[in-house]
């Protein structure tokens, strides 16, 4: 069952029209779907199908690449000794097949290339050496790895460099997608528990694949993070592990960004991780950002090394919150903490995220989508004059001289807008009117779950956006 991976595998069967041959590569995040987009879409009519063994050494990654060969067809074939070796009989295989399309997918592609193997280089000749120069060959890579794939493959400066024909960089679902999937799994779940299990799952399609239609959605947490031997309890580590052959430095980052909501500077995560500023951070912050952990914005008045880093992941804000300092043995049941004061101070900073991963769906919302525009949070430091400062979940730039304001609250009813709260929105506008000397005009938009409470108050915001709105 393909839900939501339409662009893609338009993308992919294009391929076999080219008139020339195509070297592809996919990548993304730990079990979003890489694997199951590629065989789905061609259905296993591969000419050649390799998967690299993780951990595996040089001789066991040959050894096994000799078995795919056997496999695909190819009856005599010697031990191989190099990669070069094995590239060349991948050659002569495809060489012997009929006319049309051969397709070659080699999945897990960062396990292959071990320490000292020469991987990249033999991959390398393959592609210029022969392939290239047929019209006939589509090679599909993928891997989780995505700083390998992204430095050896994407943004190799040898002989792989350019010499892509695609890359599709595999995100996570949306709120809609995530909607269409339970209703085709029959998992009767309705919005607000589609959203909460979003705030912790992200659109991870593995992840939901693990829900039991027989429960609600705390029950499904619960089991799939909170039991003994939950499936999802060692998630966190395999995830890093996954996506980085050195994954400390990066869990480091990500923890140090997890204690600051709106985001740290790269000089305040020096300051917090108490190494010296080099270009490795550089490397770290910009590989997670591709992998959609953490998102980078400048603000209004800012300067670019004022840039914000904020981490943004569901799943490891969730694991950060809920499960890291806990011993696994002393977890209570997720149905108790559900009903907490920390989850209801948990989900309001959850629901801004979610908001954020889907800034698309509010332009639409707000009739703005063909406007350009520049999305970033913001906040405003005590001083003399605002001694309680200010802090704006979501400003929203826009080029046709309008900056919206984006007040996000979660709740499961709709929302009380006070007196006291309306003077706090008035006073956050005065603020920002303050301390950004715009000539925009300001508007305030409510997003909230199931929209206001109507009364004088909740009139005089023109914009108000639910839920509902980041379904679309």
């Amino acid at each position: 069952m393909l839900l939501g991976r339409e662009n893609e595998q338009k993308r992919l069967l294009s391929l076999l029209n080219s008139d020339e041959s195509e070297f592809v590569a996919i990548y993304g995040r730990r079990r979003v779907g890489k694997t199951y987009l590629v065989r789905q879409t061609f259905e296993g009519k591969f000419a050649f199908e390799h998967t690299g063994l993780k951990d595996g050494t040089k001789t066991e990654q040959l050894a096994e690449f000799r078995l795919s060969l056997i496999r695909s067809g190819m009856n005599v074939i010697p031990k191989l000794h190099s990669w070069s070796d094995a590239f060349f009989y991948l050659g002569q295989h495809l060489a012997a097949l009929p006319a049309g399309k051969k397709i070659v997918f080699i999945d897990e592609l960062p396990w292959m290339d071990t320490v000292g193997s020469h991987f990249v280089s033999a991959l390398d000749h393959f592609w210029n050496g022969w392939a290239n120069m047929r019209n006939d060959v589509v090679l599909i890579v993928c891997g989780s790895a995505t700083s390998w794939i992204i430095s050896k493959i994407v943004k190799n400066h040898g002989g792989l460099h350019n010499r892509l024909t695609a890359q599709i960089y595999l995100r996570p679902f949306t709120l809609h997608e995530c909607e269409m999937y339970a209703k085709a799994r029959q998992l009767g779940m309705n919005r607000q528990s589609i959203l909460e299990t979003y705030m912790i799952l992200g659109g991870i399609p593995f992840y939901w694949r693990l829900l039991n239609a027989s429960n609600s959605w705390m029950q499904n947490i619960d089991q799939l993070f909170f039991q003994p031997n939950a499936e999802l309890n060692d998630e966190f580590n395999a995830l890093y592990a996954s996506l980085f052959r050195s994954p400390q430095p990066y869990i480091d980052v990500v923890t140090a960004l997890g204690k600051k909501k709106a985001g740290m500077t790269r000089e305040e995560i020096i300051h917090s991780l108490g190494t010296k500023q080099g270009g490795r951070l550089s490397q770290i912050l910009e590989e997670l950002e591709q992998c959609d952990f953490i998102r980078s914005y400048a603000a209004i008045g800012k300067r670019k090394k004022d840039t914000l880093f904020q981490l943004i992941d569901n799943f490891t804000l969730f694991y950060f919150k809920f499960m890291a300092d806990t011993n696994k043995a002393n977890r209570i049941q997720w149905q108790t903490i559900a009903t907490s004061p920390s989850y209801r101070a948990w989900s309001g900073l959850a629901f801004e995220r979610v908001c954020m991963q889907h800034e698309r769906q509010i332009l639409i919302a707000l009739g703005i989508s063909g406007i350009a525009c520049n999305i970033y949070s913001w906040s405003f430091r005590p001083t003399e004059d605002f001694p309680e400062g200010a802090q704006i979940d979501m400003l929203i730039d826009r080029s046709d001289q309008i900056i919206n304001l984006c007040e996000i609250k979660f709740s499961s009813k709709p929302f009380l807008l006070t007196k006291e709260y309306d003077a706090e929105l008035r006073h956050k506008m005065s603020v920002f009117e303050y301390a950004t000397k715009t000539r925009k005009g300001v508007r305030i938009v409510m997003i909230t779950s199931f929209g206001l409470v109507r009364n004088a108050y909740a009139n005089d915001i023109p914009n108000q956006l639910t839920m509902d709105d980041l379904f679309v």
